[in-house]
């Protein structure tokens, strides 16, 4: 007969441990709870118990991690969950099987991300793994609540100190307060419902937590160039030695292209007889093809860039590592800021100024959409408000046309009937 004995602290800790063998001792409170003595000197507690006709045996704590009391108070609920039908060790191995979200996250972005395009993915892919997965990725996936989402998007949206720009050598202030990113916290939220509305096709969770996640209020940025800026980017681009970085600067003014479009741009895409830009739906955001004329300035850096790079390269700007576009202008563009001045300008901003120059030349809204490649609507009406001062300049020439001329009255203080104006 196994020894039984109420089991105490003092009990656990007088324990002589038996050279070659492990043995139990079983408490007199709780059936089948016991306390099991290693051959090396440990101890856990473990619970004895029948299931479905086989004798299954539980370890599910260790001491002095957990005290006695504490155990057997464990060993209560697993005995009422036995009584109950269930086999505590069965649903334990399924809950290790169980997937977790560092699962969920590997197989989105085998499955998901290649669907993408290529900067798009490589976006999501690192907010998953430098955001999402130090949080999350231990817990099972039917763990995760709306309120962890919350949690999770609100931390980001606090946002992270910065390395202080003008002061970089004091390491005391070397870094700038948090600025909040509420765009970086939409996107992060939009990425979670698609993996866990992907979760639950799979049959891994039932609900999808990120349905309806908070989205924060957005301020977009209103930063365009000036006439004066873009003649000092202008010849500073002209002067600049890194005629490679500076020609795809210069493109990405004179086209609206993103970056990366223009990064990845390949001979050919462009058509100079036709004047115009296919970028393949692997390039664009919204993935599919998208047509744009350029003008002779553009032809005239791809004739260029034809004469500059090596035969058989694909790419008008091909990266110093072989079989690659370029990967980095950044550096490039810091030193063009600071040359000409430039504070708080973003290579996107570029974008932003082309599209301004489009509305102050007379372009609709519609034709600013096409050729930016916006698939909404939504996104081009940013650019609306650019349209105030042609539009008030027609309201002003409408109330000139009707404006009162002056017209002579009768005074009728003159006696003599003369008339004034």
């Amino acid at each position: 007969m196994p020894e039984r004995i109420k089991l105490t602290e003092k009990v656990l800790r007088e324990a002589v441990p038996v050279v070659g063998r492990d043995y139990q001792i079983f408490d007199t409170e709780v059936r089948g709870f016991a306390a099991c003595i290693y051959r090396g000197g440990g101890r856990a507690f473990t619970l004895d118990y029948r299931h479905a006709g086989r004798q299954r045996r539980m370890t599910f704590g260790r001491w002095p991690e957990w005290t006695v009391s504490g155990a057997r108070e464990r060993a209560k609920e697993i005995r009422r969950e036995i009584d109950a039908g269930a086999d505590p060790l069965a649903q334990r191995g399924a809950l290790r099987e169980a997937p977790r979200v560092d699962d969920l996250i590997e197989r989105y972005c085998a499955q998901h991300l290649p669907k993408l395009a290529e900067r798009n993915a490589s976006d999501q892919k690192s907010a998953l793994a430098k955001m999402v997965a130090p949080v999350w990725g231990r817990k099972l996936v039917t763990e995760i609540t709306s309120t962890d989402v919350d949690k999770l998007l609100n931390k980001v949206a606090e946002g992270r100190p910065r390395p202080h720009k003008e002061k970089p050598n004091n390491r005391a202030k070397k870094l700038q307060p948090s600025k909040p990113t509420p765009v970086r916290a939409n996107r992060i939220g939009e990425v979670l419902r698609k993996m866990f509305t992907l979760a639950v096709e799979w049959g891994w969770c039932e609900d999808n937590p990120a349905q309806r996640f908070h989205r924060r209020i957005e301020t977009a940025r209103e930063r365009f160039l000036s006439k004066d800026e873009i003649n000092s980017l202008a010849a500073a681009l002209d002067a600049a030695e890194d005629r490679r970085a500076a020609d795809i600067i210069r493109m990405c003014m004179l086209t609206g292209a993103r970056l990366g479009e223009v990064r990845q741009a390949r001979f050919e895409q462009f058509n100079l007889e036709h004047m115009s830009w296919s970028k393949p739906p692997a390039m664009t955001k919204q993935r599919r093809v998208h047509r744009v004329p350029i003008s002779d300035e553009t032809a005239s850096i791809v004739r260029q860039r034809q004469l500059m790079v090596p035969r058989g390269t694909p790419w008008l700007f091909p990266s110093d590592t072989p079989g690659q576009p370029v990967q980095e202008v950044r550096r490039f563009w810091a030193q063009i800021q600071k040359e000409c001045g430039l504070q708080e300008v973003h290579i996107h901003d570029l974008r932003h100024t082309f599209a301004s120059l489009l509305v102050s030349g007379g372009a609709s809204l519609e034709m600013i959409g096409k050729l930016l490649g916006h698939s909404q609507m939504q996104t081009t009406l940013r650019y609306a408000h650019l349209m105030d001062s042609p539009l008030r300049a027609g309201v002003d020439a409408v109330a000139s046309a009707f404006r009162p001329k002056p017209r002579l009255v009768h005074d009728a203080d003159d006696q003599g009937g003369r008339k004034t104006a």
